[in-house]
């Protein structure tokens, strides 16, 4: 259900019937990428990878135990950045991501809003911080790709450019010929928001508990979703009405 205060129903429906070009974060708002393949495993093992090369040092303490291996690779470009090491070590995460597609738990309700919102002739882009090599591998397997295709933005070897930069979606808008005031984007972290806003993009938030809904009241967004359902039946309605 919705998180407005009052009519979310409508609240939902504005915001929906304004988008002409919709950006969906990948993982969270379209798939769990590392539902089985635990992403705390992959971080642990690029810290040892790291310790094994004897750059314990490159990491805080903080970041050697933290569950992202995003972080841990943010935290090494800002000690080497664009160096072979970081380069290396990017691949490495993307090989996970890749490897994490094949056990990667489908979102509710994602496959068909993806297909709806597509079929009523809204255009579809990805924008997302994980390799564009794993959402294409994930939504080939969905059947899901055309939906997409060529609109897929996602990591590069310059992490500067990650969110909350707002270059993916900048990207996605100049390719697309899309008015930011007409887009909306989809996303479950504060990054996704703050790059939306500074991209002058509307948002929705998906949170699929109330840590990350947390996490997105924080950093200022108030459109939020606990599913994906209520926004799929205001699409359909949308485009029967249409």
């Amino acid at each position: 259900m919705t998180s407005e205060a009052t009519d979310p129903t409508e609240g939902l429906r504005k915001l929906i019937g304004l988008a002409r070009f919709v950006l969906f974060d990948f993982d969270g708002p379209i798939c769990r990428l590392f539902a089985r393949h635990s992403s705390v495993g992959v971080a642990r093992e690029q810290v040892r990878w790291l310790e094994g090369r004897g750059l314990h040092g490159l990491l805080t303490n903080g970041v050697r135990d933290d569950p992202d291996p995003q972080v841990v690779l943010r935290a090494v470009d800002r000690r080497r950045p664009g160096s072979d090491l970081v380069v290396e070590l990017e691949e490495r995460l993307t090989h996970e991501e890749l490897t994490a597609v094949g056990s990667a738990w489908p979102t509710p309700y994602a496959d068909a809003l993806i297909r709806t919102w597509s079929a009523v002739g809204v255009r579809l882009a990805i924008t997302t911080n994980n390799s564009p090599r794993a959402a294409v591998r994930y939504l080939g397997g969905r059947g899901l790709l055309d939906c997409f295709a060529p609109h897929i933005y996602g990591r590069t070897q310059d992490l500067r450019l990650l969110k909350p930069d707002p270059h993916c979606v900048r990207r996605a808008l100049s390719a697309m010929g899309a008015d930011p005031a007409g887009t909306l984007m989809i996303g479950d972290t504060p990054s996704d928001f703050l790059a939306a806003r500074a991209a002058g993009v509307h948002f929705l938030g998906y949170a699929r508990d109330a840590r990350k809904e947390g996490l997105l009241r924080g950093v200022g967004a108030d459109r939020i979703v606990t599913s994906l359902e209520p926004v799929l039946s205001v699409v359909r309605s949308i485009g029967a009405a249409g």
